[in-house]
């Protein structure tokens, strides 16, 4: 069974290089978007969130491949990047037109939810710098031969935005697969962004081409569904209840299907309300499966990029342990934390992390 091989530190400029796009996201708070007179403003992207999370809370050293307008909000974009110790060395700057009917930044409007008021998510990104990007836009053989990355993690958002992006990320997997770079992929299917494109048949060519290359396959039921076209039983429409063993079987039917996935993971969420979730997520790897603890009925002030976290927390315990049960403990735990605070991207840190993971509770730290 074919094993995770990942570049020493030493012999890698970057830990970790994410490919997407990254929006300004505006969050009404306990508001709604419909009523609301003033947001917060944070950044996020689904791609991002990762690399994002590994630099702050497990302080690694993370970059970002992206696309900006030449803007205020551009710039506001990247001093978001800048405050979360993510590199800008792969942004590029797309000139701005003074109106936005060439290129533009993207905008993410996100309520919260509350109880049995789900999570609203708006979208603004037509004609973003980052859907415009193509092939040939970044030089794989210098980012991944010269410079050295160990992972590469890139995902199904970034892959639908336009009719040029899936061939980026195919030429950025096929690169990283040629250098030795270990490539992780998030299927995050999004049905709004496939619409216009070619629909899920669209998303399914796309997404089994890319999955050729793939070495970490991240994913839900819905994703696998979805994206490659698998199916698991035992989910009603509410995703209320999860058949794992059922779920297994799809995993095992997917590895059969592409032997070149060395490890695949998904959470496991049970939405009670938008916030009371039952959560905790499983890996496979080594032909292995491998359980998270379980977190029933977690508290979620923000549920937005919990996903996000958990891949975030599961890719740092396989580049520091490579083992799967830890792995799959630490993004767990990490996911859990993430969705206790406002905004796209994790507040912890690392030894709050591997506290929950030991069973800590949440009595005051003085």
């Amino acid at each position: 069974m074919a094993t995770l091989q990942i570049k020493p530190a030493d012999a890698c400029k970057y830990d970790l290089l994410s490919l997407g796009e990254i929006m300004l996201r505006l969050d009404p708070g306990e508001g709604r978007i419909r009523t609301t007179r003033e947001f917060k403003v944070w950044e996020g992207g689904g791609e991002y969130n990762v690399a994002r999370g590994l630099r702050r809370c497990f302080g690694m050293r993370t970059a970002v491949a992206t696309a900006f307008a030449d803007n205020d909000v551009g710039r506001l974009l990247e001093d978001f990047i800048l405050q979360g110790g993510v590199s800008t060395e792969f942004i590029k700057w797309l000139p701005f037109d003074g109106v936005g009917r060439v290129t533009r930044n993207g905008l993410n409007f996100t309520e919260r939810g509350f109880g049995v008021r789900g999570a609203v998510g708006v979208s603004d990104r037509g004609n973003t710098a980052t859907s415009q990007l193509k092939a040939g836009d970044f030089d794989w053989d210098h980012i991944f031969g010269k410079l050295g990355v160990r992972w590469l993690h890139t995902g199904g958002i970034f892959a639908a935005l336009s009719d040029t992006t899936p061939q980026l990320v195919i030429d950025a997997v096929k690169a990283a697969n040629k250098r030795g770079t270990i490539v992780s992929y998030d299927l995050n299917y999004r049905p709004s962004l496939w619409k216009s494109i070619g629909g899920q048949k669209r998303a399914q060519e796309v997404n089994k081409e890319i999955a050729k290359y793939v070495d970490v396959m991240i994913g839900n039921e819905e994703d696998f569904t979805a994206c490659l076209g698998f199916h698991v039983e035992g989910a009603d429409e509410n995703l209320l209840h999860i058949d794992v063993t059922a779920f297994k079987r799809m995993i095992e039917t997917a590895v059969k299907e592409f032997p070149n996935f060395k490890a695949t993971a998904t959470t496991l969420r049970a939405a009670k309300t938008a916030t009371v979730n039952d959560w905790a997520a499983i890996a496979w790897m080594g032909g292995k499966f491998y359980e998270s603890r379980k977190y029933p009925d977690l508290e979620i002030m923000d549920r937005v990029g919990g996903g996000d976290s958990f891949a975030s927390g599961f890719i740092y315990g396989l580049l520091t342990t490579g083992e799967a049960q830890k792995a799959v403990d630490y993004g767990a735990a990490h996911g859990a934390l993430a969705m206790t605070t406002p905004g796209d991207t994790s507040m912890a840190d690392k030894g709050e992390v591997e506290k929950l993971m030991k069973g800590g509770g949440a009595r005051v730290q003085r």
